[in-house]
């Protein structure tokens, strides 16, 4: 597993008065205790992986509500990046999900730098290199046949016939 801090982005477009949800992902080893500080879930919700709870996003300390949010909680290895992952999916439009973030900053999370999640998900093992090139190239596809690469990309399309001819070399040299 690659080791190092918990990082925190908004994973969402963030719009004006766009969107009605927003979702801010944090992920590493402080990621569900950091989620466990900042939101309340009502009842007997059980904290458990791929569960999805519903709740409140509050100040740690005033107790503030800060937004009413739903949190997904993903334990590595079951997750995106193979490390502890958690979304706080909250109202959409700039104020709550920066809130959200901010809070995440301030109990030890880091902001993630843009595609660190990405690059997380290649160093843990998760996707190789051409899958991570294919998750860059979907985010920022203009048309509908650049998606249709770029998910035959993510889906390893582009490493089999590679892997293969690599695999042949090898044979061929032995």
């Amino acid at each position: 597993m690659f080791e190092s801090e918990t990082i925190a982005a908004i994973a969402t477009a963030v719009v004006p008065q766009q969107g009605s949800i927003g979702i801010v992902r944090l992920s590493g080893r402080d990621a569900i205790a950091i989620a466990r500080t900042l939101f309340q879930a009502p009842g007997r919700q059980a904290w458990e992986s791929h569960r999805i709870l519903y709740g409140y996003v509050r100040h740690p300390k005033t107790q503030q509500l800060v937004d009413e949010a739903l949190l997904l909680i993903m334990q590595a290895p079951r997750s995106y990046t193979r490390e502890d992952v958690v979304e706080f999916h909250c109202h959409g439009g700039i104020m709550p999900v920066q809130k959200v973030l901010q809070l995440c900053l301030e109990q030890g999370a880091r902001l993630a730098q843009p595609g660190e999640f990405t690059l997380r998900a290649f160093l843990n093992g998760r996707l190789d290199l051409t899958q991570a090139e294919s998750v860059a190239d979907l985010v920022g596809s203009r048309s509908p046949a650049a998606v249709q690469a770029a998910l035959a990309g993510l889906q390893g399309k582009l490493a089999t016939p590679i892997r293969e001819a690599r695999a042949t070399c090898l044979d061929i040299l032995a």
